[in-house]
């Protein structure tokens, strides 16, 4: 099995390869693919739910405006996910330590967004989420098509990782002086582009590079991809319905 490829018609290899030169058997790679999807969707579905309770429970967005300790709180919930990820990384291979952390990660980040949402109206979080949807199917169907034709965006890795830095000064210094309506918009188109092409780029490395062991990590960056990407489509049409 992982002396020669498997062939686009190869009758014993069971199953058409993902790419050509394809060493592995399809079969694993493909089970790999659902068990991450599955885990996804879980992220997503307990984000969904998270992010309902903080819009609908109005008492929680009002303790983070109305207390004087709200902001600080708030800045701690920012923060929190990412304190999770090094544990997680440490554990992401120690099962059940690294779902019980993932799912922490994830209910921190989720409630993160519910407070987002909570200050925004309805019609802003629809549009958001349908072009999310559309974006995230259409760009993983055109990933999975162009991998099977020999193509390959590992290439994109520099410049992704030169853009989200470019990025994050960017929010840096606005932080210091306030964004316009025109900044935010600027703001919420590059981020848009930059988290399509990360949904891009770790789709592809799902497909090829990512070993069984790593589930956990190819869950996150997926799953940070679909929320970052969320995010600065609902700061576009945020900025465009003021």
């Amino acid at each position: 099995m992982w002396l020669q490829p498997y062939r686009k018609y190869d009758v014993e290899s069971g199953s058409r390869p993902l790419y050509p030169s394809m060493l592995e058997s399809p079969e694993l790679r493909w089970a790999f693919i659902r068990k991450i999807y599955s885990i996804l969707c879980f992220q997503l579905l307990l984000t969904i739910a998270v992010a309902a309770v903080v819009i609908n429970v109005h008492p929680i967005a009002n303790f983070f405006t109305s207390t004087g300790g709200g902001l600080s709180i708030y800045i701690l919930l920012i923060l929190a996910p990412f304190m999770f990820l090094f544990p997680l990384y440490y554990y992401h291979q120690r099962h059940p330590v690294n779902y019980i952390l993932l799912g922490l990660f994830t209910v921190c980040l989720a409630f993160d967004v519910g407070l987002t949402c909570a200050f925004t109206s309805g019609k802003v979080i629809l549009e958001s989420v349908i072009l999310t949807t559309v974006v995230i199917v259409s760009l993983t169907l055109y990933t999975f098509w162009a991998a099977r034709r020999g193509h390959d965006f590992n290439f994109l890795g520099p410049f992704l990782f030169g853009a989200i830095i470019v990025l994050m000064v960017y929010s840096l210094i606005q932080i210091l002086l306030p964004m316009d309506r025109l900044s935010v918009t600027i703001y919420g188109c590059l981020a848009s582009i930059i988290f399509c092409g990360y949904i891009i780029y770790d789709t592809d490395n799902l497909i090829k590079r990512y070993s069984y062991d790593e589930y956990i990590w190819a869950a996150v960056a997926l799953y940070l991809d679909i929320i970052n990407l969320f995010l600065s489509l609902l700061l576009i049409f945020r900025a465009a319905d003021t």
